[in-house]
């Protein structure tokens, strides 16, 4: 059977209520305090959930530790994947993310696996493109994710001296 990605985990990310008290604690516990907090941002042009239109809002922080990017995802409006895991009583780690060079082929072997993909999409003008697959026993979602060089360069400052992206190991 063909793996539907292959590679170092690239980013967890996590779902929580509260933005500012999650980095917090990351900072006060593990010692991750260089985030990258974006607030409201829109997931609708270009972006599906459960095969219709998405119209939804999240704040978004990123950080590193190590070489392993940290999102946290703080629902604001809208339903999505995240707001279906907190409304299931749920917070804290929702995905393990994967970069792929062929977007387009790991969706069709995910198909042909039989594995959903409950949210995908375009952000920032097509500098990345996502999906969130049936993550299947794990509990959790497998994201996908292809980058372009603009953005692989934006991830590469982000993470700074401390950490290195896939693509730089």
């Amino acid at each position: 059977m063909t793996a539907i990605v292959s590679g170092p985990i690239f980013q967890l990310g996590y779902v929580v209520t509260d933005i500012e008290a999650a980095k917090a604690d990351f900072a006060r516990h593990l010692g991750v305090e260089n985030w990258l907090i974006m607030p409201d941002v829109e997931f609708s042009e270009g972006c599906e959930f459960r095969g219709g239109p998405s119209d939804h809002v999240a704040h978004i922080g990123l950080a590193y530790a190590g070489d392993v990017q940290l999102e946290l995802i703080q629902p604001v409006r809208g339903t999505s994947i995240y707001t279906e895991f907190l409304d299931a009583g749920r917070t804290g780690l929702h995905h393990t993310a994967y970069l792929t060079d062929d977007f387009d082929a790991t969706l069709a072997r995910a198909a042909d696996a039989g594995l959903a993909v409950d949210q995908k999409g375009t952000m920032a003008g097509g500098l990345m493109s996502f999906a969130y697959i049936d993550g299947g026993a794990t509990g959790s979602y497998v994201e996908v994710m292809h980058l372009t060089d603009d953005m692989r360069a934006m991830f590469d400052d982000l993470a700074g001296e401390t950490g290195r992206n896939p693509w730089n190991r």
